[in-house]
């Protein structure tokens, strides 16, 4: 039996508790519904992060908050909105019309766009050559000004808003508001929507797909001064390491040669191990715990075949540029380049860049000696060194310097990482 859909239900929470009254009954599919209420829309992107991965869809308000989470990049599931045009907007009108301080012909509307507007009077036989609509988004202050400002010229009579938090801000204002609620079944055709999505999506993450995985160091001939077990230790290791993550989302691994590996997964687990095909699969962990650079290929296809020939350009893609993006291709041999996510508004710190980090090492290397770990890095730059580790993979990320294999020794714990910085990307000094 299909396991029920997961819907995120995100609004202000009187539409949420609405929805959720309704239940899942109004949705031509099984499904369950998950409530995520905020009091303002701004807080529409962090409500949509708490509801996790384990959500197939999501169904907002207006489409002011689902505006705000797609720009900001943390929508990785489908999503849709309740319309609030139509039928929702004529019932604004007639409460309008009852208003003895509001005349409909002279009012201010939000969000609906104006072909909406347009066709509601239209279908009243009412002009709206004196209605003024704006549908761009916005901060909630900026609306309540726009409606504010429209009043205290005398151009409108009042305010026809879909934003609780406008309304507010309008009426301890002194003006005259009405809300545009969406109809029950606004609320039951968004439901359908975006169960219908869901279930396409979960069809879209069940796909096959094929992650290509080789390593530039095992590729490369041995060099005479290198130890000869020490190839073969970092390729058990190595395969090791794949079989644990491959085991984590639910896939199988084998070996292609001595330098490169094929995983078999689905497309929702590696997206899931991948920030939505943000960040190369695996390649973290190995960098981390054996020192190793990897280059990545994710290939989808309708067959083993074809999702392996897209993950082989794939491969190829990412050798030739040497970026992380579009490091995947669908199964219409199409990169997938996601959205980037967009930094949190209250941040301002700003990352020391690799260069300056390089720069403050090689002051300090004494005897031209250009090997380093965390904790010398760490006393050098004055930092942890969890700080320094995080700075000495930053180098790395950007050419300046080279992770060593493993230092073993007998003492139990993580092998002490070695780094080779490549100071002379710093030019004479």
């Amino acid at each position: 039996m299909t396991p029920d859909l997961t819907i995120g239900v995100v609004g202000p929470h009187d539409l949420v508790e609405r929805v959720m009254l309704m239940g899942h009954a109004a949705a031509p599919l099984p499904c369950r519904l998950v409530a995520a209420a905020y009091r303002d829309e701004q807080e529409a992107p962090d409500k949509v992060t708490r509801l996790g991965p384990g959500v197939d869809a999501c169904l907002f308000a207006s489409p002011v908050p689902y505006d705000l989470a797609r720009r900001s990049g943390v929508l990785t599931m489908p999503a849709t909105y309740v319309q609030l045009g139509g039928a929702a907007l004529v019932a604004a009108l007639a409460k309008a019309a009852l208003d003895t301080r509001m005349d409909p012909q002279r009012v201010s509307i939000d969000v609906v766009s104006r072909a909406d507007v347009e066709e509601a009077y239209t279908d009243l036989g009412i002009p709206a050559t004196d209605v003024h609509s704006r549908d761009e988004p916005g901060a909630t202050g900026t609306i309540a000004a726009y409606h504010e400002r429209l009043a205290r010229q005398g151009a409108t009579t009042g305010a026809l808003t879909c934003l609780p938090a406008v309304a507010e801000r309008l009426q301890a204002a002194g003006v005259p508001v009405i809300r545009i609620r969406p109809t029950s079944a606004a609320v039951r055709t968004a439901l359908h929507t975006a169960a219908l999505l869901g279930a396409h999506h979960r069809l879209e993450e069940s796909q096959l797909t094929v992650v290509l995985v080789e390593v530039p160091t095992l590729r490369e001939p041995v060099r005479r001064a290198a130890p000869r077990y020490w190839r073969d230790e970092l390729r058990l290791s190595l395969h090791r390491l794949l079989v644990q993550e491959a085991n984590r989302i639910n896939a199988t691994i084998w070996p292609i040669d001595d330098h490169s590996y094929l995983v078999t997964a689905t497309r929702g687990s590696i997206a899931a191990a991948t920030d939505g095909f943000r960040v190369l699969p695996f390649a973290a962990r190995i960098r981390d715990e054996l020192g190793l650079a990897v280059e990545v290929g994710v290939g989808m296809g309708r067959t083993t075949h074809d999702a392996e020939s897209h993950a082989r350009a794939a491969l190829a893609r990412t050798q030739a540029g040497k970026q992380a993006q579009g490091f995947a291709v669908d199964r219409e041999g199409r990169a997938l380049i996601p959205a980037p996510r967009m930094p949190p508004t209250g941040s301002t710190a700003l990352k020391p860049k690799g260069v300056e980090v390089l720069a403050r090492l090689a002051a300090k290397l004494e005897g031209g000696d250009t090997v380093v770990d965390a904790e010398g890095a760490g006393k050098m730059l004055g930092v942890t060194p969890r700080t320094a580790r995080r700075l000495l993979r930053t180098l790395v990320d950007e050419g300046l310097a080279w992770p060593l294999p493993p230092n073993r020794t007998p003492q139990p714990g993580r092998p002490r990482q070695l780094y080779r910085l490549i100071v002379e990307k710093l030019g004479p000094r």
